[in-house]
């Protein structure tokens, strides 16, 4: 659909997935006036850079959070957003299997976002753009926070004389048995968890107030 192809933040985490895959599947990468001109830039910065760019080429995004009205004044304009965390350490094998949400304004827009997130490796769906702000803290708990979940129990794995690098087949674990809760909670152990928060608000109080909070979002 798109014979050529400007990536604009191409030395980024997505801008470098983004340009190997497309390398890959033999698009052409133009260091300027592709027939899609694609921005991984940093969210802030959508707005500042779209309007630079000469109107009457299609443009699009890789942003989860951001609406489309920050590609103004464009009207060609769809979004695509790897639902994926990506490094710059590893390639475009990182994109493989992920899903893609696009949201387009039009049937055309909408053709060519699938044909990108395809192209990229991507299981494309539509997403509208009310509904980016939910979407995008739902992939926020699902992988930032988990890297938080990760730190503090490291943390505490640490105190306790543990290995850490126990904890990532455990996480991988739980999510391969389809996130069916197990433990104290699944148990109504009340016991045990009066243990776990005597312990942190001996050890580690800055996270008394965060095991609370997931104690009692998991027990409701």
């Amino acid at each position: 659909m798109f014979d050529s192809v400007t990536v604009i933040g191409a030395t980024g985490r997505s801008g470098s997935a983004i340009c190997a895959r497309l390398r890959e599947r033999g698009v052409r990468l133009l260091e300027h006036d592709g027939e899609l001109i694609v921005l991984c830039v940093p969210d802030r910065a959508i707005s500042e850079v779209a309007p630079r760019i000469e109107p009457g080429h299609w443009i699009c995004h890789v942003s989860g959070a951001t609406p489309l009205a920050a590609l103004a004044p464009h009207e060609l304009r769809f979004s695509v957003h790897p639902l994926q965390t990506l490094v710059k350490w590893r390639g475009p094998e990182q994109l493989d299997g992920a899903f893609g949400a696009v949201t387009a304004e039009s049937d055309d827009a909408r053709e060519r976002g699938f044909w990108l997130a395809r192209t990229l490796g991507l299981q494309p769906f539509d997403l509208p753009d009310e509904g980016r702000a939910l979407y995008h803290a739902g992939a926020m708990f699902a992988s930032g926070y988990l890297v938080t979940l990760h730190r503090a129990a490291v943390s505490l794995f640490e105190l306790a004389g543990a290995p850490p690098e126990g904890l990532v087949p455990l996480m991988r674990r739980t999510i391969e048995n389809g996130f069916e809760l197990t433990g104290p909670i699944s148990r109504g152990d009340w016991t045990t968890m009066d243990a776990h928060l005597a312990a942190i608000g001996e050890h580690r109080p800055e996270l008394e107030t965060l095991y609370r909070a997931l104690g009692e979002a998991t027990a409701a």
